[in-house]
């Protein structure tokens, strides 16, 4: 019962919704109804989800490029103070740095339309995975650090067999906020190239549908967003509970 609670209550937020647009007369330029954005995404379902293989496809790339790009620095600020000390405050100014400044400049810079989309994706995801890496690189028993130490263990010895696998934990949570961020990334980046002509994801389908009025397809790529979003959480939260499993 538990599992289907979601599922029950979704359905009546649903029917809640249909009935009060409806009942209200609530024209569907203001306020489509479920059913009104169900027939809006029939209409052009081939589109819609071609769009959404797009930003997945996107959020995906940068998804991947975070773990790469976290993971490294994580592992540099551990084996070193010197690279902590260089490399920490320079990725808080990232983090804090909204991406809807700076997507304009970076697809100038990069020029490639793809890979502009990822970069930008990259910046919003990344953090959380370097940050739950560091902590769990520094989160290593000290003893446990103490006895390598004795062992006659280098640096990176102690990193890669002990502070690695207890960084594990951490990381998987830190990616699976980043698996959000990427696709929040994504779309920010999308909604920017598609303002400049460029057709991407479901983002410039929102766009589309804006300039439109066809506000039943807006809901319709919403609500593909929305399933995509937490499609990405489950995978994630899935892959977390395999690798973890067994872990004291």
């Amino acid at each position: 019962m538990i599992r289907l609670a979601p599922l029950l209550f979704g359905v009546l937020v649903l029917a809640l919704w249909e009935a009060g647009v409806r009942l209200a007369g609530v024209p569907p330029y203001l306020l489509p109804g479920p059913v009104a954005v169900v027939r809006a995404f029939l209409a052009d379902p081939g589109g819609l989800l071609a769009s959404l293989v797009s930003t997945l496809t996107v959020t995906t790339a940068a998804l991947a490029a975070s773990c790469a790009l976290g993971v490294l620095l994580a592992l540099l600020m551990a084996a070193s103070r010197l690279a902590r000390a260089a490399v920490l405050p320079w990725a808080v100014a990232l983090q804090v740095t909204p991406v809807v400044a700076i997507a304009p400049l970076i697809i100038v810079w990069v020029g490639d339309p793809f890979l502009s989309l990822v970069v930008c994706a990259t910046v919003v995801a990344f953090f959380p995975v370097f940050s739950g890496t560091s902590a769990g690189l520094d989160a290593a028993p000290q003893d446990l650090v103490d006895l390598f130490r004795l062992q006659g263990a280098g640096r990176w010895q102690t990193v890669w067999l002990l502070r690695l696998p207890a960084a594990l934990p951490y990381f998987l949570a830190g990616l699976r906020v980043s698996g959000g961020l990427a696709l929040v990334g994504a779309v920010v980046a999308e909604f920017v190239a598609g303002s400049g002509g460029f057709a991407s994801g479901l983002a410039y389908r929102i766009l589309e549908a804006g300039y439109r009025l066809q506000v039943p397809r807006m809901f319709a790529a919403l609500a593909l967003l929305a399933l995509a979003g937490i499609a990405i959480n489950a995978a994630l939260g899935w892959l977390e509970r395999c690798l973890l499993r067994g872990r004291a």
